[in-house]
Order: C-alpha cells, then sequence, then structure tokens
C-alpha cells in the first residue's frame, strides 16, 4: 500500500494471469463505499442504447462515477467490479469501455456473471462497484 492508494494490488505466482484485472485488491481503508448495481438508465430514467451494449456500458461506467463523484470518490478509487451481463461474449466490447474508466495498471478485482434477465428486457449489462479510500 502506497500514500496514492491505500490497497496493494497482488497477482501471486500460483493463479493464472489476468486480463485486465487483479486478483487479490487488499485494503486497510477506513471507508468503504458501496455502489449498486448500476443500468444504462440516463438522469431522467431513460434507457440509453436500446440494443447497444458499447453504449449501455458507457453510461453504466458513467453513472458509476457519479455515484463515486457524489461521495468524494473515483475510479482510482475502486477495488471491485461485478458484471452482470446478458451474453458475457461481448466482453471484450465492456473491456474496451471499462479500459477508459479505470487504471489499467492496477485494475480492481473482477467477477462476471452470464444472467438469463436484469430489471429490464432491455437491459444488457449491470455493474456494481467497491471502492475503498481514506
Amino acid at each position: 500500500m502506497n500514500e496514492q492508494h491505500p490497497a496493494r494490488f497482488v497477482n501471486p505466482d500460483k493463479l493464472a494471469p489476468t486480463f485486465g484485472y487483479t486478483h487479490v485488491v487488499e485494503t486497510t481503508s477506513r471507508r468503504t463505499v458501496y455502489v449498486s448495481g448500476q443500468v444504462a438508465f440516463g438522469e431522467q430514467g431513460q434507457l440509453i442504447g436500446d440494443g447497444d451494449l458499447a453504449a449501455q456500458t458507457r453510461q453504466v461506467f458513467e453513472n458509476i462515477a457519479a455515484a463515486l463523484e457524489a461521495v468524494g470518490m473515483a475510479f482510482r478509487d475502486v477495488v471491485k467490479l461485478t458484471f452482470f451481463m446478458t451474453d458475457i461474449s461481448g466482453m471484450p466490447v465492456v473491456r474496451e469501455i471499462r479500459d477508459q474508466f479505470i487504471d489499467t495498471t492496477q485494475p480492481p478485482a473482477s467477477s462476471a456473471v452470464e444472467v438469463r434477465r436484469l430489471i429490464r428486457e432491455e437491459l444488457m449489462i449491470e455493474i456494481e462497484a467497491i471502492a475503498a479510500g481514506s
């Protein structure tokens, strides 16, 4: 852990190589923030990107950024992301957009799960986040 980030990012040699995530993130932060699963709804509750995974993903990340900003945090503080997708084969699209928001040199721990459906039929992705800071 260092002064710039209250977390230590570790990829143990005995685990498989990673691609855009970290196996273990250790934090001793006094403050942890949990962001509920975000979907592709704009400020007025309207769906953004009907049928467009890239547009929905970008909106989800923008929603997470707004949630973090509301409590004085940013994506640099995110230590865990969980992705829920209706079609996991779209993960390369999601990763490309994710990498525009996260610190790719110290990516957060991550899980991705394919689900049959989200809260509304037209939603393709939901992402929840955990952030740690002082």
